[in-house]
């Protein structure tokens, strides 16, 4: 079976071959890839080449996909899964839906006296279980930088947390990785960041204010900080660094503080 895989794999991979300048076009575009080493940025073009093959991705009207862009998109999707086994992280859907902004979505939530309450709400992005991925391309465009922002990996976060069913807070954790160790960190943080914004709702808190909205959105955003702000999210909470260190197996705090050395010498040089 797995010679199989791999033949389909490298079958597919030479059907779709993407050039060196168009694929530097795509990396100047995604400072987030900025000190991945060489072999490190094969295996993410080759994983982006294999992703979009796997997912369909509908545009809404209002957006237009030239191939870069959907690289733009994939290089961003397969970073999280940048040094995992290829065991299909990414199952369960086969979609992704693009609209030109951002979108009303209906929500329904049921509050602890039993109270269904619903109401529509805008949104830049949704995963939903067994089914597709919604996200709005000015935030696809917006994401990709060292700034705390990073629609893709947040929305495909969700998607990571439901292969154990219901998004929940907790992805299929490596056999190298206590659940005990990983509910501790994650609720002691998840309940610090509540508890500051019970005490002031407008509080400047050192991550998004959304983690608070449930464990879920907790992991998403928390793992959108990881890859796109990892120094804010360890100086805020470095167990859940360390967790997620394990999980996605990478240290993008370490590329970063590489990244600023070798600018402040390049300044020092210069």
């Amino acid at each position: 079976m797995w010679f199989l895989r791999g033949w389909r794999q490298r079958r597919i991979l030479a059907k779709h071959p993407i050039t060196p300048e168009s694929w530097a076009r795509v990396l100047h575009r995604l400072p987030i890839l900025d000190g991945l080493g060489e072999q490190e940025l094969n295996r993410l073009q080759r994983r982006a080449v294999l992703f979009l093959h796997d997912k369909h991705l509908t545009t809404l009207a209002g957006v237009e996909l030239h191939r870069e862009d959907r690289l733009h998109l994939a290089a961003q999707a397969q970073l999280p899964l940048l040094h995992l086994p290829d065991l299909d992280w990414y199952q369960g859907f086969h979609e992704i839906v693009l609209y030109p902004g951002d979108f009303v979505s209906p929500q329904r939530h049921r509050d602890p006296n039993g109270i269904e309450h619903e109401w529509d709400g805008e949104h830049s992005g949704e995963a939903w279980l067994r089914g597709p991925v919604i996200l709005a391309w000015p935030g696809v465009l917006s994401s990709g930088g060292w700034d705390a922002y990073n629609l893709v990996i947040h929305e495909l976060a969700h998607k990571l947390d439901m292969l154990n069913g219901d998004a929940n807070g907790l992805p299929p954790l490596h056999r190298n990785m206590r659940q005990q160790d990983w509910a501790s960190a994650m609720q002691s943080a998840y309940d610090d960041l509540n508890a500051q914004l019970d005490h002031n709702p407008d509080a400047e808190t050192a991550i998004d204010p959304y983690a608070a909205e449930n464990p879920a959105e907790f992991f998403a955003v928390t793992s959108e900080y990881f890859f796109s702000a990892p120094d804010l999210l360890v100086q805020a909470y470095p167990k859940v660094y360390q967790q997620l260190q394990l999980f996605y197996q990478q240290d993008p705090l370490a590329r970063l503080h590489s990244l600023h050395a070798h600018r402040l010498n390049d300044t020092n040089a210069t």
